[in-house]
């Protein structure tokens, strides 16, 4: 079985997800392709040489409903005999394009894949792939009656279930804006970020949504953002205190990762950046539908046989606050290496490209602080998670 391995990654900067963002007015197939182009270009691998393109994508309606990684494909110019897929696990999605793309080289039937994500949420809007649908079915909703629960009204459960008050939400979300404009300020960014040229010339190169100076105090004035009474009557432990400022951002972004074997990379004369250790994906309760990354958690570090203190850099999707506050709470995990970055909330978190973003945020946070291993886990709608484990070379 050969061995796959990363050659290199990058994002487009994060734009505000609504109209006048700055990526609102690019197309999605547009954002991609650019992004693309830039990892083609930064690697200078022939584009003939991949096998396939492996893409995330969430809402695929409207404009993202066309095979979005096989458009952006097209739209860069590149050949048109290299095919594409475009993959939806909810929030996870090119995370679980990674995933793919890895098991494909390692059983023999890839060599070259380029993985991406994207999600153009200004201009799609989340959900508007279900356009009102009912998809659960009778049998769900029968199930789990009275019914599933929005992702804000689980991200209420996980901060009552770990006991986790409104000021340690906003303390956390802080941190994120802190941490990720430390790392934008000192260049940390530079190295992943591919700036993305606008129709009118403009070129978008740093990230819109850090909000430098922001503070727990000022986020304590933001009122709950999902409060409802019938969730109140079926769950009175809720102390709604999951807020738009303790969530991650509504953004435009997209994502690209050059992933070959270890034999092609040889053949090519790439130098791969890291190795993979281990895949995991894991369902959990649909109705805490964003816990799972905890149990995924533990079946990549025992497939794996490592500990989690063997790991340097944990990347645990800031979906709401809740979520890797009850992660690090669970596994009594050092803080100081929890989204050393920032994340989502600071970043924002355009469903399908985050999977992506975060191995490319984490990759570099690796090299430049010399750590060997990252670990990476996304919550997923209905109670899902992947999770990975990198290995700096």
């Amino acid at each position: 079985m050969d061995e796959a391995v990363v050659v290199d990654a990058v994002r487009s900067p994060m734009g505000k997800g609504k109209p006048g963002g700055a990526l609102s007015g690019l197309h999605a197939v547009e954002l991609l392709a650019q992004t693309i182009s830039g990892l083609l270009a930064r690697t200078g691998i022939d584009p003939a040489r991949v096998d396939d393109v492996v893409t995330g994508c969430v809402s695929q309606a409207g404009e993202q409903s066309g095979n979005v990684g096989r458009m952006a494909w097209l739209a860069a110019g590149l050949p048109e005999h290299v095919p594409a897929v475009t993959v939806e696990r909810k929030c996870g999605s090119s995370q679980q394009a990674v995933h793919f793309a890895a098991a494909g080289i390692m059983s023999g039937q890839y060599d070259v894949v380029v993985v991406a994500g994207v999600e153009s949420m200004s201009r799609v809007p989340m959900g508007s792939n279900r356009l009102g649908a009912d998809v659960y079915g009778p049998s769900v909703t029968a199930r789990y009656a009275p019914g599933l629960v929005s992702q804000g009204v689980a991200a209420e459960l996980v901060a009552a279930r770990w006991k986790l008050s409104r000021e340690q939400l906003d303390d956390y979300a802080a941190r994120s804006h802190r941490l990720a404009g430390e790392a934008a300020d000192s260049g940390g960014f530079d190295r992943e970020i591919v700036p993305i040229t606008l129709g009118d010339g403009t070129v978008v190169a740093r990230d819109e949504s850090i909000r430098r100076g922001t503070t727990a105090e000022k986020l304590a004035g933001l009122t709950p953002a999902f409060a409802d009474d019938d969730a109140a009557r079926r769950f009175p432990e809720i102390g709604w205190s999951v807020t738009a400022g303790n969530s991650s951002q509504i953004t435009d972004g997209a994502s690209a990762i050059l992933l070959t074997s270890e034999r092609a990379a040889t053949e090519l004369g790439l130098s791969p950046r890291a190795r993979f250790r281990g895949f995991a994906v894991c369902g959990d309760d649909p109705i805490a539908m964003l816990t799972a990354p905890i149990p995924a958690t533990r079946r990549v570090l025992d497939r794996a046989g490592l500990a989690l203190a063997d790991v340097d850099h944990y990347e645990v999707n800031e979906a709401f606050a809740s979520v890797p506050l009850a992660w690090q709470a669970e596994f009594d995990a050092d803080p100081a290496r929890l989204n050393p970055r920032g994340g989502a909330i600071a970043l924002g978190h355009p469903l399908g490209a985050s999977g992506a973003r975060l191995a490319t945020t984490m990759l570099g946070a690796l090299e430049a602080t010399g750590g060997r291993i990252g670990l990476q886990a996304m919550c997923e709608a209905g109670g899902m998670a992947n999770a990975l484990l990198l290995e700096r070379i």
